[in-house]
């Protein structure tokens, strides 16, 4: 597939790198390996307080896992991320959210779920590989995706995880270790039960997240996020920042289409160079990648634009079939690109698209069964999701990207090169209607980010 046409190595997002002026195209657009993002620490004396409890397994490094596993859970997280895509696109406006970061949240709840509460989330998230190959396989994904390889510092990403549980509360060793083995997850201990300590609590994960996104996530839990009845918070976070390996050179005002066919001036860069592209089937498109890169491409940038007046309907049956079938026709060659500069940010609560794809046993008060996590019986009452909240971020410039997106699940107890002049004129693809974005790792498939936006002004 795509992967083959330019990939090896692993992936991640964004952002940029010169080329040359006016009449130069760049060599092909590659990118490889990601260093872990330096990040900067938000808030210590908040997180201070809060006290680590060390699990008796440390992250296993390099799993064992069957490359063919590993494939088969990529696909799983790629069906979920086009589902709650068609769940999402029903809201208004632009959109950005992490697949990935939902994915490996819902994955650490998943790790204590049983009975009809395992079976519906195995479904909703198109899982099938059993609990003891699923979670391997995650952690491998994660390594992957992290390890920068041979490539510099240009390319930052990070993924981390954290568990944030009522002290003294019986969670069972057993699902502890899995988590602290498979996501590197640690628990700390808190006191969700008054309403000082709770506070303490919402500001720590907060603050926790922050200095995972580089502090572009700042408030991922609002003031009655947590309840009296919280006793365990799964927080993901993820934050990549990249260069373009083929920077743009030209920003100025250029006409952009709404939906509603009222044309408005927005900022809009442009760039000539080689770059893989897709004209037919109802749209255009193009690919992106991000530097450090060497042979083939790491990360990259997808933009899909579909024909104008057509975005409900294309949007409506954009699914994994479609986005294969635009990298499968991929053409290579001189492309003069003007693309929107864009900038924003999303919150969501994903309790109702997840139930509504079909996990509604998760967030029954009195139905969820979550015993792999807990010992039931020294617990009164029974432990069930409350709410997912999701938040992202996603800038895009003359130099490259930053991303970066944050989930936590809330558990409650209920009680280039220079072309001759002589060579023909580039082909010219202006983004200058609502389009579709994607951030994926072409050498395992892997969507990291995904949105779309329909109108570039919008912060």
């Amino acid at each position: 597939m795509c992967a083959k046409r330019y990939g090896v190595l692993i992936f991640f997002l964004l952002v940029f790198l010169a080329v040359g002026g006016t009449g130069c195209v760049s060599v092909e657009e590659t990118a490889p390996v990601v260093p872990t993002a330096t990040l900067q620490p938000t808030e210590p004396s908040v997180l201070e307080q809060i006290r680590l409890a060390a699990a008796d397994a440390p992250r296993e490094i390099a799993p064992s896992v069957d490359a063919n596993l590993l494939d088969q859970q990529v696909a799983a997280n790629n069906d979920f991320a086009f589902d709650l895509y068609q769940s999402l696109r029903q809201q208004d406006g632009n959109l950005v959210y992490s697949p990935y970061s939902i994915s490996t949240a819902l994955a650490m709840a998943y790790a204590g779920a049983r009975g009809e509460t395992e079976a519906q989330m195995s479904r909703a998230l198109h899982y099938v590989l059993p609990q003891e190959q699923l979670h391997p396989a995650f952690n491998l994904l994660d390594q992957t995706l992290t390890d920068p390889g041979d490539g510099d510092d240009d390319f930052q990403l990070s993924v981390a995880n954290s568990l944030w549980g009522q002290e003294q509360y019986p969670f069972l060793p057993d699902f502890l270790d899995l988590l602290a083995r498979n996501y590197g997850a640690g628990i700390h201990l808190v006191d969700f039960t008054s309403d000082d300590s709770r506070e303490t609590a919402r500001q720590a994960i907060n603050a926790w997240v922050s200095q995972q996104t580089n502090a572009r996530i700042k408030n991922l839990l609002a003031k009655g996020t947590l309840t009296d009845g919280t006793r365990l918070v799964l927080v993901n976070a993820i934050y990549a920042k990249g260069e373009w390996v083929n920077s743009f050179n030209d920003t100025s005002p250029n006409p952009f289409t709404l939906l509603d066919e009222q044309q408005v001036d927005v900022p809009t860069m442009s760039r000539r160079s080689n770059t893989y592209y897709f004209i037919g089937d109802g749209c255009q498109a193009v690919v992106l990648s991000y530097r450090p890169y060497y042979q083939h491409g790491r990360a990259e940038m997808i933009i899909v634009m579909p024909d104008p007046g057509t975005f409900a309907a294309f949007e409506q049956d954009f699914i994994q079939d479609a986005l294969d079938r635009i990298l499968n026709g991929l053409d290579y060659g001189d492309v003069e690109l003007y693309l929107p500069k864009f900038e924003f940010g999303y919150s969501l609560e994903l309790r109702d698209s997840l139930v509504g794809m079909g996990m509604p046993e998760a967030f029954a008060p009195f139905d969820a069964d979550f015993s792999g996590m807990y010992d039931r019986s020294n617990a009164p009452g029974n432990l069930a999701i409350s709410n997912v909240v999701h938040q992202a971020f996603v800038l895009v410039d003359e130099d490259g990207t930053e991303a970066a997106a944050a989930t936590g699940i809330v558990m409650t107890q209920i009680v280039e090169l220079v072309i001759s002049p002589t060579e023909p004129p580039p082909l010219e693809i202006h983004i200058d209607h609502p389009f579709i974005f994607l951030i994926r790792d072409p050498a395992t498939g892997s969507i990291l980010f995904m949105g779309r936006v329909l109108d570039p002004r919008v912060p």
